[in-house]
């Protein structure tokens, strides 16, 4: 990216970045849950990673897959809060050229690789419910590590190019970004050159990669709702509901308020335009601080784990 970067900081070297620009006034207000949202999301997050590191009992194929979600989701709020909540407390609205592209690339190819690890997570409850004898010898060490390489690889280059089409356009109509965060819309608005093939790409590569695994999860959920209905040991069908439940409950909730927000970028005429930057930041902090909640102490092995892990540092 660095040639594309050279050839347009020539003109200009960085935004200005206007959070919620009908009411600044009470963004002071606003960034009380946001860190206390923030701070949740890292701990929790943070204490899955450290529980299944430290835990032996946990070194196995689910909880590496429950561990790669977490790394992303922590990646996921270090690119976007820090960044929103200097602007909050501090005002620092000047971003550099490049750190909003590189920003703007994380936000793409991260979502996109929490998608792929719902499915690919989705498919292991398939496997374990649908196929358990066959279980460990599908869902092995080696197939997560080739799901982690394919999740990462798939989502990493299928949105490289929305930064890279982005910086490549000429901007001639100033420097300031009504976003708290670097979205590709709210930045290529700001060109005049003609930014068409740049939506479209977002729009076509984001439906695909998002689409496909969201019908591949449901498709898993419904194999498993009906294995799960022919099972007449006492009370084996209703752990599985409650346990998968919870998890495709999640999953929705990821794809809905993505949905959601992506609606109200398109219909930003019929909105108030603080609407989308809202539901954007949220989307980087609400599904961070509950995928550890209801993926991992829900979880009977890694709330012991924590228990351990606790009564560890209470004892030292």
């Amino acid at each position: 990216m660095a040639s594309v970067y050279n050839s347009s900081a020539a003109t200009l070297s960085e935004f200005l970045l206007i959070c919620f620009p009908s009411f600044q006034s009470w963004q002071h207000w606003l960034s009380l849950p946001l860190s206390l949202l923030f701070l949740l999301a890292i701990g929790a997050n943070a204490t899955v990673l450290i529980t299944i590191r430290l835990e032996a009992s946990l070194h196995e194929p689910i909880y590496y897959l429950l561990s790669l979600l977490s790394l992303l989701d922590i990646v996921l709020c270090l690119t976007v809060i820090p960044k929103v909540l200097a602007i909050f407390w501090f005002d620092l609205r000047a971003i550099s050229f490049f750190a909003c592209f590189l920003q703007m690339f994380v936000m793409n190819s991260f979502l996109t690789m929490e998608s792929c690890t719902f499915m690919v997570m989705a498919y292991d409850r398939y496997v374990a419910i649908c196929h358990p004898l066959r279980y460990p010898s599908i869902i092995t060490n080696h197939f997560v590590a080739k799901a982690a390489v394919f999740v990462i690889a798939r989502n990493a280059l299928f949105s490289l190019p929305v930064p890279i089409l982005s910086a490549q356009l000429r901007y001639c109509a100033g420097n300031i970004i009504k976003n708290c965060i670097c979205t590709n819309l709210s930045v290529s608005t700001l060109s005049c050159d003609d930014i068409t093939f740049n939506r479209l790409y977002q729009l076509v590569a984001g439906w695909t990669l998002l689409g496909s695994d969201l019908i591949l999860i449901i498709f898993s959920y419904t194999f498993i709702l009906r294995a799960v209905l022919r099972i007449k040991a006492e009370g084996a069908a209703a752990k599985a509901l409650s346990t998968c439940g919870s998890h495709f409950i999640l999953i929705l909730f990821f794809s809905t308020i993505l949905l959601v927000l992506i609606i109200t970028n398109v219909a930003r005429k019929r909105i108030p335009p603080d609407v989308p930057i809202l539901l954007n930041i949220l989307h980087h902090l609400i599904p961070p601080a509950m995928n550890p909640i209801v993926y991992g102490v829900r979880t009977k092995e890694i709330k012991q784990g924590i228990q351990r892990l606790l009564r560890r540092l209470l004892d030292t």
